[in-house]
């Protein structure tokens, strides 16, 4: 019942804010500032009554977005509608079913960014604020403070019944810290003492008192600090004999070229041939090509597996580059769609100046179809970059493993130092993510442009 009720929540709660925004905007377009302010003061009203509403927490989002949709709309149906045209509420329906899209839109977006952002942060905490819940999403590291010449972990424990900060000297077999009394704690600490209780911390302080107290009573002072040495570790942990990652590195970007050549060129000859070409058998064959995308890879990883090993294949990445430029079946499916928009007369024009078909294809197909090659493009390198069971079958020398296969074996040895492995993995990823956002436009008018007639 409580996830029902949850969820129920949750909508109800879009509902209200696309409400209140939509009415909010209305409200400021019109210059009708009573209605704008009651609106604000609406929504900080419900979220007060949720504040203060008995049951839990649901029952109080629940009591929020009914205490929202009840104010808010008495607020429209008072100061916000009347005089507006028909034209002008019609408008503002519009925009309303615009914002609650938005809004869902943007909540999916942050659910999407939530793995991502927490893999970041994950590479830059420390390993004991791995797994803790709830989770600490800021990387920080402890206050160190200098003693006796030497450097020492600030923390907050108490002595004599008195919060008082601490210089951690030196943390004992049986499970205690040996301790130094620094002076009392500050308000930023979370508490406040009296002048009196400052005096006696203070007066501990000048007396360098120093005492053992178990390790899980002493609170670390942290303050944000990444631990950005994360990043230089995880590369010193690979094998010295990949030069602590370059062969990897040099490994991925080496297939990932030869196969997006591969894949341009192949998958657009043979859509041009299925596109623009007429020959016996051309639309069965397309039929046959398209029906080979229903099979599972499963089903031809061991003929393929055998294939290669019959060509001394094994343990070279040729596996992983050659058969890209025998084409690929959605991507030949993608440019047929692009070259069949392309208007006949622009290929009868040609073959009247005598342009052969290849001529026709390299200087007339190819510049217009552009973002369809972008898309493929952008998608072959971000699969070969992130490919691992390639790898993973193919593949058995260190000097040979792209950065996916790589990592993990990074896992299997160092599986205990989360740090570590978020490091290396973003190290990873963050490629591929520039790529995608610098080049995101063409792949999306790539997608969204195959099949229109032109």
């Amino acid at each position: 019942m409580t996830p029902l009720l949850w969820l129920l929540g949750i909508v109800a709660a879009y509902i209200a804010l696309a409400l209140s925004v939509s009415v909010a905007s209305a409200a400021f377009h019109r210059q009708r500032w009573p209605a704008l302010f009651l609106t604000i003061a609406a929504v900080g009203a419900a979220i007060g009554i949720a504040s203060v509403m008995p049951g839990g927490a649901v029952w109080g989002l629940l009591a929020a977005d009914v205490a929202t949709l009840v104010l808010v709309s008495v607020v429209y149906a008072l100061l916000v509608r009347p005089g507006i045209r028909w034209k002008e509420a019609r408008a503002g329906r519009e925009a309303g079913r615009r914002t609650l899209l938005h809004l869902v839109l943007m909540t999916g977006a942050v659910i999407f960014m939530v793995p991502f952002a927490w893999l970041v942060v994950t590479s830059l905490k420390e390993d004991e604020d791995m797994s803790q819940f709830p989770p600490v999403w800021i990387p920080r590291q402890q206050v160190m403070v200098r003693v006796d010449g030497r450097q020492a972990g600030l923390g907050i424990t108490r002595y004599k019944g008195l919060p008082v900060r601490v210089a951690v000297l030196e943390e004992e077999e049986n499970g205690n810290n040996r301790v130094r009394v620094l002076g009392p704690t500050r308000k930023s600490d979370g508490y406040d003492l009296t002048p009196a209780q400052q005096a006696d911390a203070m007066d501990w302080a000048r007396h360098r008192v120093e005492f053992e107290v178990p390790r899980s009573q002493v609170k670390k002072v942290k303050h944000f600090a990444p631990v950005w040495k994360n990043y230089p570790d995880a590369l010193k942990f690979l094998p010295p004999e990949t030069h602590h990652g370059l062969v990897f590195l040099y490994n991925t970007l080496f297939l990932s070229c030869l196969t997006v050549i591969g894949t341009v060129l192949s998958s657009s000859l043979v859509a041009f041939a299925f596109a623009r070409l007429r020959w016996p058998g051309r639309d069965v064959l397309f039929v046959v090509l398209l029906a080979t995308m229903m099979l599972p890879g499963a089903v031809t990883m061991m003929p393929v597996f055998l294939i290669f090993r019959w060509l001394g294949w094994i343990d070279t990445l040729r596996p992983l580059w050659v058969p890209s430029f025998l084409g690929s079946a959605f991507n030949i499916f993608l440019l047929r769609q692009f070259f069949m928009t392309i208007p006949n007369d622009l290929e009868d024009a040609a073959k009247i100046d005598g342009c052969s078909y290849f001529g026709i294809y390299r200087r007339i197909m190819l510049p217009l179809i552009k973002p369809a090659l972008a898309a493929i493009t952008i998608m072959t390198f971000m699969g070969s970059w992130n490919n691992f069971m390639g790898p993973l079958i193919y593949v058995s020398s260190p000097t040979r493993m792209p950065l996916s296969y790589a990592l993990q074996l990074f896992q299997t040895a160092h599986g205990g130092e989360p740090g570590l492995l978020m490091a290396a993995s973003t190290m990873m990823v963050l490629p591929i993510l520039v790529l995608f956002f610098f080049t995101q436009r063409y792949f999306i008018q790539g997608v969204t442009l195959t099949g229109i007639k032109g």
